[in-house]
Formats: structure tokens, C-alpha cells, sequence
């Protein structure tokens, strides 16, 4: 394994690594992906994974693990299969994982067309850009382009940035439809938060003005929205709408004391008017889902569409996203 490092001279702790997989063998040939490394030299480490469309894996923040990672784990895209529920069987978790680009929810069909479950994004490699220090900032930078013939072409351009010494990082996405009709574009960021940051010292904050349950699995729990419960057995997932469109930002935190870990979430309400909230406090799967959109259609791409709540992107037009990811000490630690 070969191993390229560029170091800030201001401060050795920072740093940007590309980590590239071995030679494929037959035994090897479906595992290896890209992998970049961020160490900001202020106690955020993340990695970020370019052939899973840049979207971000593990992540500490003072050597505390703050992401969920799934059974699966960060695998490369070619285990990915863009159909059904299929999703679920490459679907690692990590700190995000971006759901789009014309579709998220569950599976749908229209016509023959297929949309299926968080749509194609997420296991589209990504045309790595820039990955460098540049005045004070750690960049990486690239492209993901979700096209197939005769039928969308949609761009994604990603940038990723955090100040050296920093402990936060902003994620500025743009979508461009690079087609020859009009596109409907949805898009879903996929933040998930797990143990040990998760646990029941922690608390969830919302700034929602209401909160709806998806079904009834979430209208039985939906008092306890913003409790952080222990892992259960036999616990069913319950996920929550929250409105923030009367908010200029949009902001969910979750805040250990225990921990003295304060994690903060906040994105654009312009262009992400909804937040997701996925509730799963099952053993083996602990994982709280902090997920902004740019729409509040929750049942996938044609039921978005019967409803005229399907975002549109005519040709040439473009739609920027920008997610800002917070880490600090807490504000409900008790001081002696």
C-alpha cells in the first residue's frame, strides 16, 4: 500500500492522507476503495471516502468515536447494487452518507423507471479534484456525475473544507442538471451519530417548529422523539419529520456531558427545508439519523411526484447545499 502525505508547516498534528488499495487479486478484487484521511490538528480526525461519492466514514473527535458504522462496513461500490432494498447491503453508515440524486425513501417505479431505495449516489465514485492545504484550510474537492443514456445527467460538485487546528467542517455541495430536459432532483444528507457519543446521557436538540411520525411505529414513540434511550431488543425504528422551514438555519445536536462531546448540525433551510430524524435503539443497530433534505416527501420518488412536491431542476440550472459539522465541549455538563 502506497501512502501520500501532505503536512501544514504551522502545525505537524494536520495533515491529509491518501491511502490507496493494493493491486487488485482474485481474493481482493470487490474490497479495495480510495480512502483520504483529515486530521485537522485541533482533534477532529475523518475519513472521506471518494469512491463512495466523497461521503465520510469514521470519525473522532479527541480520539472519541462519533459515527455509526454498520455490520456491512465501508465497502467499496462495486458490492453496491442500485435496486430495490438493496441499498441495505452496502449501506456502512459513517458520518454521512448522501442519498440522491433524483430520489431517496423507499424503492419506487414509473414507467419502467427505477428508482430505487436512496437512490444511485451514494455508490458513484467521485473524480477526486484537489485534496490539499490551501490558506489555512484543509480542501478536498471533486465531482460525481449520476447519468446513464437517455435519461438524467446530473453533477455533483463537493468540497470539503476545515480550518487547521479547527474543529468543525463545512460541506458545500452543488447539482447541476447537465441534461437535455428538465430533472427531478431530490437529495438527502445521511448523518448518523452512534455509540459512544449516542447513549442515555446524551440529549437530542431539534430547532423544529413540529414534529410528524412516518408511520405508526413512530406515532407510538413520538412523545419520546428527543429521548436517547438504551439499545433494546426487538426495537423497531421510528422516523420523524421536523419542520424547520420557518427557520433561517436549520440545527440538531446532540450533546454528551458525559462525554464533554457537544456535536451541532446546522444547514441552509433555503435549499434544505426539511430535517429526518431516524431513530434506531436496537442492539446491534444504535444509531440516531440526523437527515436534512430538500424536500419533506418521505415516501420516495413517485410518491413526491403524484403529490407535485418533486423538486425540479430545468436544463443548465443549479442548486447549492451547504452543512456545517460542529464539534466542541458540552453545554449541559454540570460544573463542580
Amino acid at each position: 500500500m502506497t501512502q501520500q502525505t501532505t503536512s501544514a508547516t504551522r502545525n505537524p498534528e494536520c495533515r491529509l492522507q491518501l491511502r490507496r488499495p493494493p493491486l487488485p487479486t482474485p481474493a481482493t478484487c470487490h474490497r479495495g476503495a480510495r480512502r483520504l484521511r483529515l486530521v485537522t490538528g485541533g482533534g477532529l480526525e475523518l475519513e472521506v471516502h471518494p469512491d463512495r461519492a466523497l461521503d465520510l466514514g469514521h470519525a473522532t473527535f479527541r480520539g472519541v468515536p462519533l459515527s455509526w458504522i454498520s455490520p456491512t462496513g465501508i465497502s467499496s461500490p462495486a458490492l453496491g447494487e442500485a435496486r430495490g432494498r438493496e441499498w441495505l447491503r452496502s449501506f456502512g453508515g459513517g458520518l454521512l452518507a448522501t442519498c440522491g440524486l433524483d430520489t431517496f425513501g423507499p424503492p419506487s417505479t414509473k414507467d419502467s423507471a427505477e428508482y430505487p431505495m436512496h437512490g444511485r449516489v451514494g455508490i458513484t465514485p467521485a473524480t477526486l479534484v484537489e485534496a490539499r492545504i490551501h490558506d489555512g484550510e484543509l480542501v478536498i474537492r471533486g465531482e460525481v456525475r449520476q447519468t446513464t443514456v437517455f435519461g438524467e445527467n446530473l453533477v455533483l460538485h463537493r468540497t470539503l473544507r476545515s480550518a487547521i487546528g479547527g474543529t468543525s467542517f463545512t460541506l458545500e455541495d452543488t447539482v447541476t442538471n447537465e441534461g437535455l430536459t428538465a430533472a427531478g432532483h431530490m437529495v438527502l444528507y445521511h448523518v448518523n451519530l452512534g455509540w459512544p457519543l449516542l447513549d442515555e446521557h446524551a440529549v437530542l436538540d431539534v430547532n423544529s417548529a413540529k414534529v410528524t411520525p412516518r408511520d405508526d411505529d413512530a406515532a407510538a414513540g413520538v412523545a419520546r422523539w428527543h429521548e436517547i434511550e438504551p439499545p433494546q431488543a426487538d426495537y423497531r425504528e421510528q422516523v420523524f419529520l421536523h419542520d424547520v422551514s420557518q427557520t433561517a438555519a436549520g440545527s440538531a445536536v446532540i450533546d454528551n456531558p458525559a462525554l464533554d462531546i457537544r456535536f451541532t448540525l446546522t444547514f441552509d433551510t433555503k435549499t434544505l427545508p426539511a430535517l429526518h430524524q431516524w431513530k434506531m435503539a436496537g442492539l446491534g443497530h444504535y444509531v440516531m439519523g440526523l437527515e436534512p433534505a430538500n424536500t419533506d416527501q418521505i415516501q420516495g420518488r413517485v410518491r413526491a411526484e403524484e403529490s407535485s412536491e418533486l423538486p425540479q431542476l430545468q436544463v443548465g440550472e443549479s442548486v447549492s447545499y451547504r452543512l456545517t459539522f460542529d464539534f466542541g465541549p458540552s453545554l449541559k455538563k454540570e460544573t463542580p
